[in-house]
């Protein structure tokens, strides 16, 4: 196809910016829209329990413990949780369980840092 004929062509597909949308999710992602399925109700729906039952591993030590040990239990549990879900991620990546997992463990633990230096910092106290 010449220079001209594609770009003729191309100008056609994008006329439409639905179509050139569906075109650009078809053959450069090739994701086919139409096996995708949900919604966005059930897509925000998901979130929000999946986020809800993983701010519970964090926070479970705190209602049955105090002190000290209630900080070493939520800081454990979050390890166990995090390798958990880098672990679950390796079902969708093919990547090496153990670098999956210690990967998230890693950014989980760098995230945890960085929030308890702000509440250092802005005068939070965890006594």
């Amino acid at each position: 196809m010449s220079l001209t004929e594609a770009k003729k062509l191309a100008d056609k597909a994008f006329e439409n910016p639905e179509t050139a949308i569906d075109a650009i999710i078809t053959e450069e992602l090739g994701i086919d829209k139409e096996e995708l399925g949900g919604s966005a109700w059930e897509a925000a729906i998901a979130s929000f329990l999946l986020f809800a039952v993983g701010a519970i591993i964090p926070l479970y030590p705190f209602m049955i413990l105090d002190g000290r040990n209630a900080i070493f239990l939520s800081i454990a549990s979050s390890v166990v949780g995090l390798f958990g879900i880098g672990a679950a991620i390796t079902l969708l990546t093919g990547k090496n369980i153990w670098f999956s997992g210690f990967r998230q463990v890693a950014f989980g633990l760098a995230a945890a840092a960085v929030t308890y230096g702000i509440g250092t910092l802005i005068g939070v106290s965890l006594a």
